[in-house]
């Protein structure tokens, strides 16, 4: 019987990854449309939102005998929405949940189109073109809505807190505050300029998981920036429709503001590459020797490089961000660091090489960048850390 039902929601699995893929051009055209993303970028993402939802069957193992919750809610944020159907849309068929979400009121024609794409399945249920305050709020107050993904600021999480109780298990994706890298003096400094640039600045730094701050080993700085320096001037900034575009206009208004007020809370730090004109704002680097960066929530084509030359120091002042959400090493730390960063941090990177991030890799952060409450029986725990969703979506 397992094995019949497994077999179901493979095929409605792959009815999704038929849809999305179907719409791949208009996917790419709306978001272009709404906040500038390139067609390259976005053509990406559906690429490898179908791949996943292809390969669904790996998870199986992970979710068999678990028992559904009942109705999984969220609200898509503006970058990635076909990444989001893709993670947790098929996980919520995978697991036999249904799905219920909105939209970000920045993207609204994408949002009308992943409405489009969804109408046909059963257990799909998009809201589009409502206020999101009130999707909320519908959510709180309807018992089938047993698990409930959010996303924002730091204000933002602790309003759902306050009312948890309505829900099995609340999931808080908090700001990522600036993701980091540190390279350590054993490192390939080349592989590590690479993924820095790529992961710095990919769709214009508008991920969440985009590096923010970078600290470099002395004796490799130069090597390092000069060969970030060196892929950032080779990235074409310019028209989203153009296919060979790799930063397209920052149409979102609040993006552009957090990059403004990003420059002036950096200083002194010294802008070394890029420039800011209007919608178009080339990649920004910035560097200092200044112990002092601040503790910022950063969105965007921004990235601030320090040499530094004691490895526990530098170590010391990553971990001190209050948002425990990614950090990225090269080299070889020893074990006692990489205990602290993975105490810190939900998502560690040792010496990873990708541009876009796969998506069976857990996701989530610590401290101010995410939590998750959950209902045991008559009590709860909280917890934190990188998650994998279809996991969530079943208890035992």
């Amino acid at each position: 019987m397992q094995n019949e039902e497994f077999r179901a929601r493979l095929e409605e699995i792959e009815r999704l990854a038929d849809a999305i893929e179907h719409q791949k051009t208009k996917l790419q055209e709306t978001a272009a449309r709404d906040a500038g993303f390139p067609v390259k970028i976005t053509g990406v993402e559906v690429d490898l939102s179908v791949a996943y939802l292809r390969t669904m069957k790996e998870e199986i193992p992970w979710v068999a005998n678990g028992q559904p919750y009942g109705t999984v809610a969220t609200i898509f944020a503006y970058d990635a929405p076909a990444v989001v159907l893709a993670r947790l849309g098929g996980s919520a068929l995978l697991t036999g949940n249904r799905m219920r979400f909105s939209i970000s009121s920045q993207t609204p024609r994408t949002g009308a189109l992943l409405g489009e794409i969804c109408k046909p399945f059963e257990s799909i249920e998009p809201v589009i073109g409502e206020d999101n305050r009130e999707f909320g709020r519908q959510c709180l107050a309807d018992p089938d809505v047993r698990v409930l993904f959010i996303s924002g600021a730091s204000a933002v999480g602790e309003v759902y807190r306050k009312q948890h109780t309505a829900f099995d298990k609340l999931f808080f994706a908090g700001p990522g505050g600036m993701p980091s890298a540190i390279v350590f003096e054993d490192a390939d400094a080349h592989a590590a300029a690479g993924f820095i640039a790529r992961r710095a600045f990919v769709n214009g730094g508008q991920y969440c998981t985009t590096l923010k701050k970078v600290y470099i080993h002395s004796s490799l700085y130069e090597t390092v920036r000069e060969d970030i320096l060196g892929h950032v001037k080779n990235m074409k900034v310019g028209d989203p429709f153009d296919p060979d575009t790799d930063i397209g206009p920052i149409r979102v208004e609040r993006t552009r503001k957090i990059i403004q007020n990003a420059l002036r809370q950096c200083r002194p730090a010294r802008l070394i590459e890029g420039a800011i004109d209007g919608e178009m704002i080339s990649p920004l680097v910035l560097e200092t020797d200044n112990n002092s960066i601040p503790d910022l929530e950063l969105f965007g084509p921004f990235l601030l490089l320090k040499p530094f030359d004691d490895p526990q120091q530098a170590v010391s002042e990553l971990v001190q961000t209050r948002y425990g959400f990614l950090l990225a090493f090269f080299g070889s730390p020893s074990d006692r660091t990489k205990a602290r960063f993975n105490s810190h941090f939900g998502m560690v990177h040792d010496n990873p090489d990708f541009t876009f991030t796969p998506l069976r890799l857990p996701f989530g952060g610590k401290g101010a960048s995410g939590w998750i409450l959950e209902r045991r029986g008559n009590d709860w725990i909280e917890r934190d850390g990188a998650f994998l969703y279809s996991k969530e979506l079943v208890s035992f």
